[in-house]
């Protein structure tokens, strides 16, 4: 996913580019462990009340070291959210891979997504779905987790398992579920934490789905 390249308009928040010279050389497992760090910070606080300061005095090492990893503050930002997605995406395929049975692997992706994304705090939704270049990360996400479960409910009324529905329509309904519970207007009406409501989510999807 290539976030960066829709950087157009930047918010006051961003800093600079760092100055041109020469590059610190950082070996891959000190680059995945900064990046991991600076996601979790990222994902629990936002970021854009957060400077290049801010972070390298959270994370104890130097603002070249962060720029070791990319060479602004929203290119920084970019660098987590797509490291969180991208490795949240690996996970929850993992779980579901060798699951044949579509009622049971919408079930478990849904649940898997809860899982992941419980670990976004509103702070981190609100600037993600500000920041441009952020928001088509997460457009991105949202339009695989669409395809994904669109899949799985074609695969459900071709074998039986479902009802004959409009797969389309089913998914982007689920999408725009999703973006409820992750904006928190859902959540605060059921008073379910994230993980709970991705579980609802699923339950609701399948018993649509069933056969009469």
């Amino acid at each position: 996913m290539q976030g960066d390249e829709a950087m157009t308009a930047k918010p006051s928040w961003m800093t600079p580019p760092a100055r041109a010279g020469r590059a610190r050389k950082m070996s891959d497992a000190r680059r995945e462990d900064l990046l991991q760090r600076l996601e979790n910070l990222i994902l629990a606080e936002g970021f854009a009340r957060l400077t290049v300061d801010d972070l390298a005095g959270r994370l104890q090492c130097s603002k070249s070291t962060l720029y070791a990893i990319a060479s602004s503050k929203e290119q920084l930002v970019v660098a987590a959210v797509q490291h969180f997605f991208r490795e949240a995406a690996v996970r929850v395929g993992e779980k579901v891979a060798s699951i044949t049975d579509p009622p049971q692997r919408i079930a478990a992706y849904l649940a898997g997504l809860g899982e992941e994304m419980r670990h976004m705090s509103p702070e981190c939704y609100a600037d993600m779905v500000s920041f441009e270049a952020t928001a088509e990360i997460y457009a991105k996400h949202s339009l695989a987790t669409a395809h994904r479960v669109r899949e799985s409910i074609q695969d459900g009324v071709a074998s039986g398992a479902f009802r004959a529905v409009n797969a389309e329509f089913v998914s982007a309904a689920v999408s725009l579920l999703i973006d409820g519970i992750q904006h928190g207007e859902l959540l605060d009406r059921s008073g379910l934490s994230t993980a709970d409501a991705y579980t609802e989510l699923g339950a609701l999807v399948l018993s649509a789905l069933a056969n009469p």
